[in-house]
C-alpha cells in the first residue's frame, strides 16, 4: 500500500516572515493525517521554516540545489548546505528548470545522484509541453526523461525517490489532465520503472500528478490507480487552498 505524498511547492513566493507564518498555520492542521506531507519555501526561507516546522509531521524540501558538494559555482546551493539546514527532500528537474534555465537531463541526473548521495529525497520532475502531446510523443518525452534522470541510480536507491509527472501545459495555467489522461501516463511510468528495475520497485514507487491541483480535482485525481499524490503550485501558497487538498480523503 502505498502512502500518499502531497508536497507544496511555493517557487519565488513568501518573505521568511510569511513563509514561517504560513509553516506555523500548516503544521496546527497537520497532525493526524495519514498522508505524507511537505512544502518547499524558497532558500531564503528554508532555514527559518524548518525551525517554524520542527518536531511536526511536515518535512520541509528545497526547490532546487546546485550539482556539485562546494567549490566555484557562483549562486548555486549545495546538497551538503541543504541537509546542513535539515531538509529532507529536493525536487529536481522541474518543467521551469528545465525550460527557462535549460536544465538537460544529463544535469538533472548529476543532481539526483548527488542529492542521494548526501541522504536526501528526490522528487524527480517529467512532464511533456503541450506540442509534444498533440504530436503524440507524451510517452516518448516523459519515459526518456525518466529514463535520463534514473541513470546510474541502483534499485537499492529507488525508495528514496518519488516521480512527479507534471504535464507543462498544465502547470498555472489553470488547466488540468483529466484523471484518466494522468493516470495513463502514471501507468507508462510504473511499467518503465518496472522494465528499469522490477515489479515489486514499480509498485512501490510514488509517482505524484503535477500540473494545476485544486481542492475541486483532487478527490478525482487521487481516485485514480496510480496517483499516489500530487506536487501543488499555487494553491500550496494558502491554507484554505492547501489544507484541503493535503485532506483529499477526510
Amino acid at each position: 500500500m502505498r502512502t500518499a505524498f502531497i508536497a507544496g511547492n511555493w517557487k519565488m513566493h513568501k518573505t521568511r516572515a510569511e513563509a514561517v507564518d504560513l509553516a506555523k498555520q500548516l503544521a496546527a492542521d497537520v497532525t493526524g493525517n495519514r498522508t505524507r506531507v511537505m512544502v518547499a519555501p524558497p532558500f531564503t526561507a528554508l532555514s527559518a521554516v524548518v525551525d517554524a516546522l520542527a518536531g511536526s509531521k511536515i518535512q520541509v524540501g528545497a526547490q532546487n540545489m546546485g550539482p556539485a558538494v562546494s567549490g566555484a559555482h557562483t549562486g548555486e546551493v549545495s546538497p551538503a548546505m541543504l541537509v546542513d539546514l535539515g531538509v529532507t527532500v529536493v525536487i529536481l528537474g522541474h518543467s521551469e528548470r528545465r525550460a527557462t534555465y535549460l536544465e538537460t537531463d544529463d544535469l538533472i541526473n548529476t543532481k539526483v545522484t548527488l542529492a542521494l548521495e548526501h541522504q536526501l529525497d528526490v522528487i524527480l520532475c517529467v512532464g511533456e509541453t503541450l506540442e509534444e502531446r498533440e504530436a503524440g510523443k507524451v510517452d516518448d518525452v516523459v519515459l526518456g526523461q525518466l529514463r535520463a534522470g534514473l541513470n546510474n541510480v541502483s534499485a537499492g536507491s529507488m525508495a528514496k525517490i518519488t516521480i512527479a509527472y507534471e504535464p507543462v501545459w498544465a502547470i498555472g495555467t489553470g488547466k488540468t489532465a483529466s484523471p484518466e489522461d494522468a493516470n495513463a501516463v502514471h501507468a507508462a511510468i510504473r511499467a518503465e520503472l518496472a522494465r528499469l528495475y522490477d515489479q515489486t520497485i514499480a509498485e512501490n514507487c510514488i509517482i505524484q500528478y503535477g500540473g494545476s491541483v485544486k481542492p475541486g480535482n483532487v478527490k478525482a485525481l487521487m481516485a485514480m490507480e496510480h496517483i499516489d499524490g500530487a506536487l501543488v503550485g499555487g494553491a500550496s501558497l494558502a491554507t484554505d487552498t492547501f489544507l484541503p487538498i493535503v485532506a483529499f480523503d477526510s
